[in-house]
């Protein structure tokens, strides 16, 4: 064997070895600055996203609470108008603050002013208008007291007791002497509200109260004297769930903080986001709230900030050094193949003229060749697997063939078991977007391997440990040539900021739904002041009648608002489920109806004994409030209105109620469409038709079924099922 060709093979690798060296150095160098300079965008990013979700929370609060001041000076404008301000007047003008859905509102109540000496006179004058058991119940003596006269509650519970002195809750007391001076609305101090004492210590929130002055009609000289104040009470917490928990999509930690005078900020309320993780990113801002100023805290981590997380530094680094990996070794091949070739057709020929022999040892190195070019197509299936596409393939017993990097990210730790879609990628990792976890039967791969397509299927996906993400997911199954299902394989992109963003723009409708009540409220407000005084004066019979044309539209205009916003809150607002006495809602609606309307001939109305139920109130007052309502209006012509009301424990523990009347009926094939938004079947009568679409929504919210039929001899029946109440369980045998 010649000794010089070993010697010349290894000088001929020194260049080829230097250049792929060269090669492969710059291109970790352009791997490094890449991943450096992808990392500082997504910090960048996540401060700017930080920042637009503070604008966004602190514009939704300050927004929110100045709807609340702009509705308690437009109901302190209203009373003032009034000559005699009576009970049933202040239940007219407050009850539109209903359908405004008030978060964490709890009452509405009017109050007067009185001294010891005035108490009998004082007490006297207000039984006098529609308060004939009123009791004045001073706090103690020689002081000035604060009475309630008129009162209203607006979450579902017993309405707040009259007579009481607020002269012994100092921190009202504040607000109260504020709002007479200033003469504008005034916010208190916190505290746990009177009504809200009698709840277990752990459901009591601080609670604050707005207050706005109330002035009389002006006198002959133009001056209005003081009468007295309205006051709306708050809850904190529920004001700021309420306000923002769809904003914040549980990414982020807020905090309400107020200030009383020296002492110390109190919180009044906070938020907190389900998801785990150090909250490395901070922002705070003072919201101006009637005359104080709140600060508002906001708290989140970096990594479930849209974009702020993304693998894509780590992925350009270790794609970009396989690569470069890769072209180093292709430029030593490329650049050394010629030399190599040669000296191992050199020394082959020696080896074989030397020693026969050794042909075997010779198919061992051709063998490990092989096994170097597998080794390439594995570096290859890493270049794959940098895609951020998860790929995930099964075979038709269910068990993951080959899940890409993407993928492997996403799926949970077996423990070496293998990954099937029954165990594995159904609930509770996997949900439909209303939180319902996915059956195994029904997740995209299962359907795929039934021979079905998927396309476009919106998915939760909550991995353990790591933040809740939005996908939207494809799968399609994987067939032989004779069209036999072998397999599945499904894909995936998020769509997480698409849905956050969707909530911005829910957010926004809100404001601007609320920016147009504002104005149509005052039209409405001054409108009703000119009417009454030319009502009041005669011989304006003409300008009388295009005031309630003017009256009319507004009501058209607010009422198409309204069910708006009660069709989109029936569709997401936070359901929170309470023990509801559905009889005791019904009466209250009822008599609401009938005080409002006074319909001729008077209604024939029978309400049964109704099973409690466990639901949300507000909800389940639309719900009822609609029902009620389209039983009242749609009676023949010159006849009453003829209504009955019945519930009844049936299966699965709900409550079954109907609401049947002897109206003009449902026209025919029309039973399923009146549920469907803007369907009015009665195109003479007044409405929207939102009323029944919220109903469904309502119902469907609360996992149950509504349906119409016609009512055996004449007119409409409603069904509809709620959860019953959890001390109502059906008795033994019920149906």
């Amino acid at each position: 064997m010649d000794e010089r060709h070993p010697r010349a093979d290894r000088s001929t690798l020194v260049l080829p070895l230097l250049i792929a060296l060269l090669v492969t150095t710059l291109g970790l160098g352009a791997s490094v600055a890449a991943g450096m300079t992808l990392d500082r965008t997504q910090r960048r990013a996540a401060e700017q996203a930080m920042d637009r979700r503070m604008d966004l929370v602190s514009q939704a609060v300050s927004t929110e609470a100045g709807r609340y001041v702009d509705a308690l000076r437009m109901l302190a404008a209203a009373m003032g108008a009034f000559e005699q301000p009576t009970d049933a007047r202040f239940g007219r003008v407050v009850a539109p603050l209903r359908d405004m859905r008030l978060a964490g509102a709890t009452s509405i109540a009017f109050l007067v002013p009185a001294t010891d000496e005035q108490i009998p006179r004082v007490q006297a004058r207000w039984r006098e208008r529609g308060l004939p058991d009123l009791v004045l119940r001073p706090a103690g003596a020689d002081r000035d007291h604060i009475f309630s006269v008129f009162s209203r509650s607006l979450d579902g519970r017993r309405v707040p007791a009259v007579g009481i002195d607020f002269t012994e809750v100092e921190a009202s007391v504040h607000a109260f002497a504020e709002a007479r001076r200033s003469g504008r609305v005034a916010v208190s101090d916190t505290y746990h509200l009177l009504r809200d004492r009698d709840l277990p210590v752990q459901r009591r929130q601080l609670s604050f109260v707005l207050t706005a002055p109330v002035h009389g009609p002006p006198d002959a000289r133009g001056r209005r004297p003081f009468v007295g104040w309205v006051r709306l009470g708050l809850r904190g917490q529920d004001f700021i769930g309420a306000t923002l928990r769809h904003i914040t999509q549980g990414a982020a930690d807020v905090r309400l903080l107020a200030h009383h005078g020296a002492s110390p900020p109190v919180t009044v309320a906070t938020l907190t986001a389900e998801a785990a993780g150090r909250r490395d990113l901070r922002r705070s801002r003072r919201i101006p709230v009637a005359q104080r100023s709140w600060v508002l805290e906001l708290r989140a981590p970096r990594a479930l900030l849209p974009g702020a997380d993304s693998p894509l530094p780590a992925v350009a680094l270790s794609a970009g050094a396989v690569v470069s990996l890769l072209l180093g070794a292709l430029t030593f091949t490329m650049v050394s193949g010629r030399a190599r070739a040669q000296a191992q057709v050199v020394a082959a020929t020696a080896e074989l003229h030397a020693e026969l022999d050794r042909g075997t040892a010779r198919e061992e190195e051709l063998r490990a060749a092989r096994d170097e070019l597998a080794s390439h197509d594995a570096y290859l299936i890493q270049i794959l697997d940098a895609i951020d596409v998860p790929v995930i393939t099964c075979d038709t017993d269910g068990v993951v063939v080959h899940a890409n990097r993407a993928a492997r990210e996403a799926l949970p730790d077996t423990g070496g078991r293998p990954l099937t879609i029954a165990e594995d990628l159904a609930e509770p990792a996997l949900a439909y977007p209303d939180g319902t976890p996915i059956p195994a039967r029904e997740t995209p791969l299962a359907v795929a391997l039934h021979g079905e397509n998927v396309d476009d299927m919106e998915v939760v996906v909550t991995p353990p440990d790591r933040p809740r993400s939005v996908i939207m997911v494809h799968a399609r199954p994987l067939r032989r040539s004779d069209g036999r299902v072998t397999g599945a394989v499904t894909s995936a992109f998020t769509i997480t900021a698409l849905r956050e963003r969707e909530a911005e723009l829910r957010a926004f409708a809100g404001i601007v739904a609320h920016d147009l009540k504002r104005p149509l409220t005052a039209v409405r407000g001054f409108a009703e002041l000119v009417h009454e005084d030319l009502s009041a004066r005669g011989g304006h019979e003409e300008h009388v009648a295009q005031l309630d044309r003017v009256l009319a539209a507004t009501d058209r205009m607010r009422r198409l608002i309204d069910d708006l916003l009660a069709y989109a809150a029936a569709r997401d607002a936070t359901v929170t489920p309470v023990r509801i006495d559905l009889t005791a809602l019904v009466r209250e609606l009822l008599e609401e109806h009938l005080a409002v309307a006074a319909p001729e001939p008077v209604p024939r109305v029978e309400v049964g004994d109704l099973p409690p139920v466990r639901a949300d109130a507000a909800l389940v007052r639309q719900l009822l409030d609609n029902l009620i309502g389209n039983a009242l209006k749609y009676a023949p012509p010159g006849r009453p209105a003829h209504v009955e009301i019945t519930g009844r424990h049936c299966s699965g523990g709900r409550v079954c109620v109907q609401v049947a009347d002897r109206g003009i009926g449902i026209p025919a094939g029309e039973h399923e469409a009146i549920f469907t938004g803007f369907h009015r079947a009665a195109t003479t009568y007044s409405g929207t038709g939102l009323g029944l679409a919220i109903c469904k929504r309502v119902v469907e919210r609360h996992g149950g079924t509504i349906l119409a039929e016609d009512n055996p001899g004449g007119g409409a029946r409603f069904r509809f099922t709620l959860p019953a109440a959890d001390d109502a369980s059906p008795p033994s045998g019920a149906a």
